[in-house]
């Protein structure tokens, strides 16, 4: 009889989401070579994971749920990988994500940074940097940062992209950060995504004073069925929302913001005299 390695899925996430894995083997009375078998790795691969030895890729999640039949599941291991690999980020933010590449319509709003998935690699990894030096996250959490900024970033050049709304309080494209030449190339990136044929590019002026309906960043998602989901955060938490009775006037809300805020044509001038230094 083989001895089982005993799990303690308190210990971390990674043991967590290993427990979790020989849990659901188990209940199917699958031995690790066919719970392998059937996700094309060797048992002893399904071994390391479940025992923590090995941590867990993307790869070795979704071929676990297709074995399970957990794809696309709030139980799925996709997921689970997810908040192990982005761990810091804020809460809700990951399973906002999962949601982010599958909407049809994503709306943004965002003050004082470009929006993430409108940001440079250059613009990103400035601002993880910058959380490195404040000691707020590792080097190695920054380099996540990045690469998973590049991978949410795919949502919008996949085969049927998204339509994308995104209004910018007017603080985002003034704010220096990273330097001239950055600065330049994200402003620069702005307008060729404002050039999309899927994207409305807008800036809220200053000048709107408290018609500005919105003082933290908010995302809003359409999903194929057409429900609406909100995700907004503030410095230190976030908060997913699937309620309709909260997430409609979030909605109402920003309807009300695009129509108080410049025109995609003004904007895009507007950030052509900030990038010439004219205004």
């Amino acid at each position: 009889m083989v001895n089982l390695k005993e799990l303690n899925p308190d210990a971390s996430p990674q043991a967590a989401y290993g427990a979790r894995l020989r849990s659901k083997r188990e209940a199917r009375d699958w031995t690790q070579d066919q719970l392998g078998e059937r996700m094309g790795y060797s048992g002893r691969h399904v071994s390391a994971v479940e025992t923590g030895c090995k941590p867990p890729t993307r790869r070795f999640s979704r071929c676990a749920d297709t074995a399970l039949g957990l794809t696309g599941t709030s139980d799925s291991f996709e997921r689970a990988w997810g908040e192990l690999r982005n761990g810091s980020l804020l809460e809700g933010f990951p399973e906002y994500v999962g949601y982010e590449a599958q909407a049809v319509e994503i709306r943004l709003y965002n003050i004082g940074i470009v929006p993430g998935l409108l940001q440079t690699p250059e613009y990103a990894r400035v601002l993880a940097d910058s959380a490195v030096r404040r000691g707020a996250i590792t080097p190695e959490q920054a380099d996540e940062r990045v690469s998973f900024l590049a991978e949410r970033q795919m949502a919008l050049v996949r085969p049927q992209p998204p339509m994308v709304f995104v209004t910018m309080d007017e603080s985002c494209i003034r704010r220096p950060v990273g330097g001239a030449d950055v600065m330049d190339a994200q402003l620069a990136h702005l307008i060729e995504f404002a050039n999309l044929p899927n994207t409305l590019l807008q800036v809220a002026p200053y000048e709107i004073g408290e018609r500005r309906t919105f003082d933290l960043p908010v995302n809003l998602l359409t999903l194929p069925d057409r429900s609406v989901i909100c995700y907004a955060e503030s410095q230190a938490q976030g908060n997913l929302d699937r309620e309709s009775t909260s997430v409609a006037p979030m909605l109402t809300a920003y309807h009300q913001l695009q129509a108080e805020a410049c025109s995609q044509a003004e904007s895009v001038a507007m950030i052509e005299r900030v990038r010439k230094g004219i205004s």
